[in-house]
């Protein structure tokens, strides 16, 4: 479901883009930036947000939680005041989503990445403990896994000690994003398909169909052992503690505020913590974007503010306000170079993938 911390109120400033591509019209106005995308970077936008509109004073910030891949879907429309100014992201910005804002007229696009994040697998407080290995999860959430002959099946798991021995006898039963969700994204990224490769019939299948390996990868069950929870992550925190035995996917900044109530099982024997994700040894770590519309730097008051504000030391920075939401802060170096970007606002290129 759509959050919006505040919505702009009444229109004071003229954004007359309607030439520049879909989305705005001359008599069109919009009082206030506009940031949509992940559930993940939500709360860190929204903190910024906060912050911003008591020192800049005029109209508040207007964050969404649309999911990453419906606030890339809105940014790219084209250029106006019925487009956000900023699309927040929890993966990067895929090349097709990129050619559908350069078709739009959404021409400049910059990227920055805030700092990092990771995904967890995490219980009830009160439920038992999981030692994961990356191929428990493909094996025990892929549609279709290796049978008998060489042939792929419908995954007939029901239980985690069915996948490894070693898991608790318990149904699997996954509550995660959906798939218009960053976190869903790269869920399968690093965790989905890595687990494929580590079991021999993926892995020669990678080798001789990389299509087929992506597909089968990428497919996560439809029988109820997986079970989109929407764009809310908050709401997948709360159903692990009403659902005894189930598991549940989301960002570690949603684990560092529910510590009271659930709690992360380890990843090849990693537990996810501010160190491991920085440094890469959890498995599941991950970057964390906003995507700017350099077209309305300029037309929207405060645009350029709001982004460096989201840079700054104090917010972006080691010991910031946003670590203090979950964000894992970028390496000093990391930082300086990010915010030289977005202090020149300099367009990214097109991505590779």
């Amino acid at each position: 479901m759509t959050r919006t911390l505040l919505a702009a109120a009444s229109a004071v400033a003229l954004l007359a883009l309607g030439a520049c591509g879909q989305g705005g019209g001359a008599n069109q106005t919009r009082e206030g930036i506009w940031a949509a995308g992940s559930s993940t970077v939500f709360p860190f936008a929204t903190r910024v947000a906060e912050n911003f509109s008591r020192t800049a004073g005029g109209a508040a910030p207007r964050v969404e939680s649309l999911g990453t891949g419906g606030g890339i879907k809105a940014f790219c429309q084209g250029v106006g005041p019925t487009t956000p100014d900023i699309a927040n992201a929890s993966r990067p910005m895929k090349a097709s989503e990129f050619a559908e804002c350069q078709k739009n007229g959404v021409t400049d696009i910059v990227e920055i990445k805030i700092g990092y994040d990771g995904i967890v697998v995490a219980t009830a407080r009160n439920g038992g403990s999981f030692d994961l290995r990356l191929q428990d999860l493909y094996v025990g959430l892929a549609k279709e896994v290796p049978g008998e002959g060489g042939a792929f099946v419908a995954n007939p798991a029901t239980t985690w000690n069915q996948v490894n021995p070693a898991l608790p006898a318990q149904r699997i039963q996954v509550y995660g994003p959906p798939p218009t969700s960053g976190t869903r994204d790269a869920f399968l990224e690093l965790g989905m398909a890595p687990g494929a490769e580590r079991v021999s019939a993926m892995a020669a299948l990678k080798e001789s169909d990389e299509d087929r390996f992506e597909t089968l990868a990428h497919t996560l069950r439809e029988d109820n052992a997986w079970i989109d929870s929407g764009e809310n992550d908050n709401a997948i925190v709360q159903t692990l503690t009403r659902t005894p035995g189930s598991l549940g996917v989301f960002g570690f900044s949603f684990l560092e505020q529910n510590m009271d109530t659930v709690k992360a099982e380890t990843i090849d024997g990693v537990a996810p913590s501010m160190e491991t994700i920085a440094d890469g040894s959890y498995p599941l770590a991950r970057s964390l974007f906003i995507y700017v519309k350099k077209q309305h730097v300029g037309v929207i008051p405060g645009l350029e503010q709001f982004v460096m504000e989201f840079m700054s030391e104090a917010s972006a920075g080691r010991d910031g306000y946003l670590q203090d939401r979950g964000l894992v802060p970028l390496p000093a170096e990391e930082l300086t170079a990010q915010r030289a970007i977005a202090n020149a606002l300099t367009p990214m290129s097109a991505p590779a993938n």
